[in-house]
């Protein structure tokens, strides 16, 4: 028989702020172990710890502190406001939770103060000009992108950042970016659709963590953790304009809680509502680069051009409104066992525009009924018939709910809990119409007589579209969810060993969701083709996984940490992942800390099965019908293009870091990601030249311009460094001082070996991933990116001013003059910019504050130049109108001057006011 010689002792006490204010949900953790508890409403605790141990008490905000429990029962503490850098995190464990401080991984952790002091209007772009390796840009081509802006960690694309809420896998979007823009090829979760007033802070961890959450998370981790407070909510109303007076912005937000029953639980609740107006900036579009790409006559472009300089054309952000709602709740069954939930749903409408179909382009020769159709005031053609522009309308509906309970039994930690969630996405086109010949099917009279038939009929129908289209079309639109089932068990075995172990099932359902027939057939509505019923359907997979974690502190300030796991999908089989980290805390003044971990990210059902026509702008012709096959069809099979495997990775990172007098902190840290077998969406592949061959066929028989296709085409290589420092409280008069340096620096991001092109590409002199490719791959986001913040507080007034600077980025443009080797002669670079952002609070009361905040105080505007490549490239800069032609090509005619039609920097609406009131309950 075992005796259990530990001596239990319960500790009581209280938990206040420097005002004797109790404060509610304030963490107490058994240092070294899983053991806790929170303060409810009233700062009260009660927690069961060996005799001789130390409690931890942590708290957004507030100073950390450590106390003994020896000889003790009842322990009051008084934290004190400052330092948020020691709070316990979440995000990176699978056993006991750690400080930032003592943890062996890079973690960021903002708070929702600095979320909201930004003045952004959403959740990700608050995090642009936050943390130093997240982008995100709001691109100029919207129709399905309008929906959800791509964001990235690491340049690594936004399918490779996993995105968690309160520890539990956020659902992907149903959005599948197909556009060559930041992004292509990929999906992630829609982090826009959070509401920020519901967020109590962020834990962005910068490392692989494949080995303990699973797929996607090869870049990083992002752990949104939502308010818990039972007793304080606020209101706040938010209001905006851009400095040309558009993109007007309004939104109201309620966050709540309450206690459940005698302070056994709590509720939190956030309401959001908004509407942002339409911001629009078009180019100056070029008449002889028009007149060329449409073969019209130049008087009648410069004609249209004298009323319409920018050609009717309409892009830069587009009207959107939302509501959002969030819930989190939590309760006590028994000293040892509490139920937990949260739950959230958005719902967005967008409403942006297609290109304009000038008169020249879409002309009344062609269609005669346009005249009928969009009656103008051209003088020039028959109806004032001037042209239209199609509309594109988007709905979003995105849910996500977690519920799950939390037990210690006999030492062991147990954590069960079950997420759905889901992501709907429907469009409508309007002002539009379908320009193709398409015939009824025949009526034939029998030989009874029986059936009729107008004159002219009796080999083929009348004509569906054309004249006799309508200009409204449902397109359809796509769906995902998922349903995930997560256990996970920890326990200390020992003062010093502590282990996790767990297993996840998921399954997964994505529909392609058929639009009506008029949108598809022929080709389609003009602007945007609906899906096609043999394009569309529902498909599904499932997967289980298990890790196993641990931990061990051979001292206080050496700690090793490992964790394998294994995953078995229902569509391309098992994988095996490890991760190893460790640390060596020299003193608080300095960490050293490492980790080494193998990854993986499962294709998405999006990329297996996503089949269409696209329309696409292709330079010198303009906007041309594409399409996109997918990888089990019957024309991958008839191609040779294979099936998707999944992407495998393997990182490495070292760093230090540490904190200085509880004033100064820093932490450095070296990143190495390699992937192997990363799934890219390829480029464009046109006919060969051979009218025999398959490819050629396909194009043709489908009536398009071109091909392209998901594959496991390339291998890359990813390095950097991250720097974050920052000094907090200097006095200064009678106020305080706070400065933050941040950032980060791409030493490498490229192919690490050959593209793997499937037979028939590389036969007809092409390739899926080309100079184009590549560079959005790798050099489309900025190499370098820097954030300097001031905060500086005196009495009721708090005054931030933040210097974000945008590092280079370069591109190869589709259409850009090439040799005979089909090599780039010139290419593109945006020049490196520093945006200014101020704000100033005012505390009217106790409960009332007023911000202001100027984003992008100096109206810095992206710039870009053209980079000559060789002496071919020379020669053109050297000439003016060759110039102009190839800067005609990017930006289709000047339409997106400010940021070519393919490339990206930062926002490119200017500067921006927004005014906040927000009142404390």
């Amino acid at each position: 028989m075992t005796l259990n010689t530990k001596v239990q002792n319960s500790i009581t006490g209280k938990v206040t702020d420097d005002s004797g204010m109790p404060l509610a949900g304030v963490n107490i953790v058994e240092k070294g172990t899983t053991n806790g508890t929170t303060s409810d409403f009233d700062g009260n605790y009660t927690i069961n710890v060996e005799n001789d141990t130390k409690l931890v008490f942590s708290y957004i905000g507030f100073a950390s502190q450590e106390v003994s429990t020896a000889g003790k029962s009842v322990i009051n503490v008084q934290l004190s406001e400052g330092v948020a850098l020691d709070e316990f995190i979440v995000v990176g464990s699978r056993t006991a939770p750690r400080s930032n401080t003592d943890t062996p991984l890079p973690v960021d952790v903002v708070g929702v103060k600095e979320l909201t002091s930004t003045g952004q209007a959403t959740f990700d772009k608050a995090l642009q000009y936050r943390i130093p390796s997240f982008n995100t840009v709001q691109t100029p081509v919207n129709d399905a992108t309008s929906l959800l802006d791509p964001y990235e960690i690491r340049n690594m694309g936004p399918s490779r950042t996993l995105i968690l809420i309160n520890g539990k896998r956020k659902n992907l979007s149903a959005l599948l970016y197909t556009q060559t823009s930041p992004g292509r090829g990929e999906t992630g979760a829609d982090i826009s659709a959070i509401p920020t007033d519901a967020i109590k802070r962020v834990e962005i961890l910068r490392d692989g963590a494949s080995a303990q959450y699973g797929s996607d998370a090869i870049a990083g981790v992002m752990n949104i953790i939502l308010k818990d407070s039972p007793n304080e909510g606020s209101a706040t109303l938010r209001t905006g304009i851009t400095s040309e007076g558009d993109g007007e912005m309004f939104g109201v937000a309620i966050n709540n809680g309450s206690t459940i029953g005698e302070d056994k639980g709590f509720v939190n609740y956030t309401l959001d509502l908004s509407k942002v107006n339409q911001a629009n900036r078009p180019g100056t579009v070029n008449a002889a680069g028009e007149a060329a790409d449409f073969g019209a006559d130049i008087a009648d472009v410069q004609e249209f051009l004298s009323r319409r300089p920018d050609a009717g054309n309409i892009n830069g952000s587009p009207e959107t409104a939302s509501a959002k709602f969030s819930v989190n709740l939590g309760y006590d069954l028994s000293e040892n066992t509490s139920l937990y939930g949260n739950a959230a749903y958005v719902y967005k409408a967008v409403n942006s525009f297609a290109n304009y179909r000038t008169p020249y382009w879409r002309t009344v020769d062609d269609f005669p009924y346009l005249a009928d159709f969009f009656p103008g005031d051209n003088p020039n053609t028959a109806g004032g018939y001037d042209g239209y522009l199609p509309t594109f309308e988007g709905l979003l509906s995105d849910y996500n709910a977690t519920i799950g309970f939390k037990s210690t039994i006999n030492d062991w930690n147990v954590d069960a809990s079950f997420t759905t969630g889901g992501n709907l996405q429907t469009y409508k086109v309007n002002n539009t119409h379908n320009r193709n010949v398409v015939y009824s099917p025949s009526v034939f009279i029998d030989a009874n007589g029986n059936g009729s038939v107008d004159d002219g009929e009796i080999t083929e129908g009348s004509e569906l579209y054309r004249e006799n289209s309508q200009q409204s079309f449902d397109p359809g639109g796509t769906r995902f969810s998922h349903n995930v089932g997560n256990i996970d068990i920890s326990r200390l075995l020992s003062d010093k060993v502590s282990i996790g172990v767990g297993a996840e099932f998921r399954t997964e359902t994505f529909e392609i969701i058929e639009g009506e027939l008029a949108s598809y057939d022929g080709g389609g509505a003009d602007s945007f083709a609906g899906a096609s019923p043999q394009n569309s359907g529902k498909f599904n997979r499932y997967n289980i996984g298990g890790y196993l974690s641990l931990d061990y502190d051979v001292s206080d300030a050496f700690l090793l940490s490992g964790t394998i796991r294994t995953e078995n999908y229902s569509d391309f089989g098992n994988t095996f992942i490890y991760k190893f980290s460790s640390r060596y805390k020299f003193s608080d003044a300095f960490t050293l800390r490492g980790s080494i971990s193998s990854g993986f990210r499962a294709p998405t059902l999006h990329q297996i099965y996503t089949q269409k026509a696209q329309y696409s702008f292709v330079p010198g012709q303009g906007i041309q019908v594409g399409g996109l096959i997918n990888n089990v069809s019957t024309q991958a099979k008839l191609l040779g293009i294979p099936q998707l495997d999944a992407e495998t990775s393997t990182n490495f990172t070292i760093g230090f870091g540490g904190k200085i007098a509880n004033k100064f902190s820093y932490t450095l840290d070296y990143y190495n990601i390699k992937v192997k077998d990363r799934i890219v969406l390829g480029n464009e592949i046109g006919p060969s030249g051979d009218a025999t061959n398959a490819l050629d066929v396909l194009l043709a028989n489908n009536n398009l311009s071109d091909v392209s296709f998901f594959s496991n085409a390339i291998d890359t290589k990813t390095s950097g460094v991250d720097v974050v420092l920052a000094y907090k409280g200097i006095e200064i008069g009678e106020g305080s001082l706070d400065l933050n340096l941040s950032g980060n620096y791409t030493i490498q991001n490229e192919l690490d070996g050959p593209v793997k092109d499937i037979a028939l590409v590389a036969n007809s002199g092409q390739s899926v991933v080309n100079q184009t490719q590549e560079a959005l791959f790798f050099t489309s986001r900025p190499r370098t990116k820097w954030i300097l913040g001031a905060n500086y507080d005196i009495n009721k007034f708090g005054f931030s001013l933040n210097n974000t600077l945008f590092g280079k980025t370069s591109f190869f443009q589709q259409g850009l003059s090439t040799d005979a080797n089909g090599n780039f002669n010139l290419g593109t670079e945006f020049d490196p910019k520093v945006v200014t952002d101020l704000g100033v609070n005012y505390s009217a009361t106790d409960k009332l504050t007023i911000a202001l905040n100027i984003n992008n105080l100096f109206n810095v505007l992206p710039e870009w130049s053209f980079v000559s490549q060789n002496a071919a490239g020379d020669a053109i800069l050297a000439d003016p109108a060759q110039t102009q032609n190839q800067s005609n090509l990017i930006t289709f005619n000047q339409r997106y001057s400010q940021m070519t039609y393919d490339g990206y920097h930062f926002s490119q609406l200017g500067t921006m006011f927004n005014l906040s009131l927000n009142y404390k309950f």
